[in-house]
């Protein structure tokens, strides 16, 4: 065999794909092109991510999606959402949050990177009747415009826990959780009268996510500073979605011989077994500029005692899951 034609093969099998040039793992990154906090979901027996647009702020004005039958093959869906559809929203918008309800999709997201209560921006809501689009501004306003407990409200997560809705939100090494009207058209107390309820574990910044498992509330979050080599993530156990909260450990953070600044995640589980995949973004080694961030997917693995085996990031990602 030829150098070149071993170099080619070489190369393949190190993105995911056989000799005969067919994708049989996802490979890292799993799509083309600049993203970063990627939320992802099952929609209708399709897997689903939502990432930021990464680019400058005056240049990160609108959402693409991504769906896949398997995790492998993954289909573009563009511009889901855009700020000429959302008169309030000026740049910035990033890491979307999605859910279904009664036969609608509701597409929460930040926007305009607000610094104070001054500014006017803060968390708002998208609705469509298709998991692709087109999206468009549902409130006509923020839902959130200010700063609660020092969480900017940015990062939001939409959470659902029996027949309620909870937002969890934060940055600035602050989170919230909010209890939102049936509609999400605002916010309701809590029992205790509390509005907007801290929970913010030891070394939390941003890029809040739940899930539930066994019976336990899994609260996952990011630290370190995006743009740096600490950027990761660190999950606590609770009884409760409003914790408390005691950090458990760090499970994801980056590999010099792979890549830099892994953070921002979230967790996909498969519908029909107890499969649990992470997704999250991070940058490659020749790449210094703070939005050179792509999309990559591991599996999520747990020990008997239910805790998070530390995830080991790789350039060739997951093999196809398909849920039909």
């Amino acid at each position: 065999m030829r150098a070149g034609a071993l170099f080619l093969l070489t190369t393949l099998s190190f993105f995911g794909y056989s000799q005969k040039g067919t994708l049989v793992t996802s490979g890292n990154p799993i799509f083309p092109g600049y993203y970063a906090d990627p939320e992802g979901i099952v929609f209708k027996n399709m897997y689903w991510i939502y990432p930021t647009y990464s680019a400058p702020y005056n240049k990160q004005v609108f959402f693409d999606a991504f769906s896949s039958p398997d995790l492998v093959n993954w289909t573009k869906h563009e511009h889901i959402l855009d700020t000429a559809n959302v008169k309030w929203a000026k740049r910035a918008v990033w890491a979307p949050s999605i859910i279904e309800k009664d036969g609608k999709y509701f597409l929460f997201f930040g926007a305009n990177d607000i610094q104070n209560d001054n500014e006017y921006g803060g968390i708002g809501i998208a609705v469509a009747d298709n998991p692709a689009g087109p999206f468009k501004d549902y409130l006509g306003k923020p839902l959130i415009d200010k700063f609660h407990n020092g969480a900017q409200p940015i990062d939001q997560f939409i959470y659902k826990d029996g027949d309620q809705y909870y937002l969890i939100y934060g940055g600035w090494r602050h989170c919230n959780i909010v209890k939102l009207k049936n509609d999400f058209t605002g916010i309701v107390p809590f029992d205790d009268g509390t509005i907007f309820k801290e929970i913010t574990p030891d070394q939390y910044v941003e890029g809040p996510f739940m899930f539930k498992r066994n019976g336990k509330y899994y609260f996952m979050w990011s630290e370190g500073g995006w743009t740096g080599p600490d950027y990761c993530v660190a999950y606590a156990i609770a009884d409760s979605p409003f914790g408390p909260f005691k950090r458990v450990a760090k499970i994801l953070e980056q590999n010099d011989a792979i890549a830099r600044g892994a953070g921002h995640h979230s967790v996909i589980k498969h519908p029909k077994k107890e499969e649990y995949y992470i997704v999250y973004h991070r940058r490659p080694l020749d790449q210094t500029d703070r939005n050179a961030r792509v999309v990559c997917i591991e599996k999520l693995e747990f020990d008997a005692n239910g805790l998070i085996k530390p995830v080991v990031i790789t350039n060739e990602g997951v093999k196809a899951s398909p849920i039909k």
